[in-house]
């Protein structure tokens, strides 16, 4: 059974960083895309960072420049380095993965696999 269980959500004031965590149990991210996402109340879940089986990393153009998603193989566990916060980047935030290597696929209905969401606020 694969789990997924994401950790490192807060609350931080506009221009504070927070580093989320996902680790990862009966899945095997070395060999499949992973990503995470975030979702407002009332809005579509929205793709913030994906990285494939090489390392290779997508963002959505919101945070791009700001967060890193990285990952170690040895300890199963994803990452999320998100720096420079602003009020909009305020949601529930998700882990995710495939049943696939390849990142092409990005929305949020090509993933098999959820955490249970760690919620980040950033206040003004």
């Amino acid at each position: 059974q694969v789990q997924l269980v994401e950790s490192g959500g807060g609350s931080v004031q506009t221009g504070g960083s927070l580093r989320l965590s996902c680790a990862t149990r009966g899945y095997i991210i070395s060999i499949h895309c992973m990503g995470w996402f975030r979702q407002v109340s009332g809005k579509e879940r929205e793709g913030v960072a994906l990285i494939d089986i090489g390392g290779r990393t997508i963002y959505g153009d919101s945070v791009k420049g700001r967060f890193t998603v990285s990952k170690d193989n040895a300890k199963n566990t994803l990452y999320l380095q998100m720096n420079s916060l602003k009020p909009e980047d305020t949601a529930m935030y998700y882990c995710a993965g495939r049943d696939d290597s390849s990142c092409t696929a990005t929305r949020s209905s090509d993933f098999d696999y959820w955490g249970q969401g760690t919620q980040v606020t950033v206040s003004s």
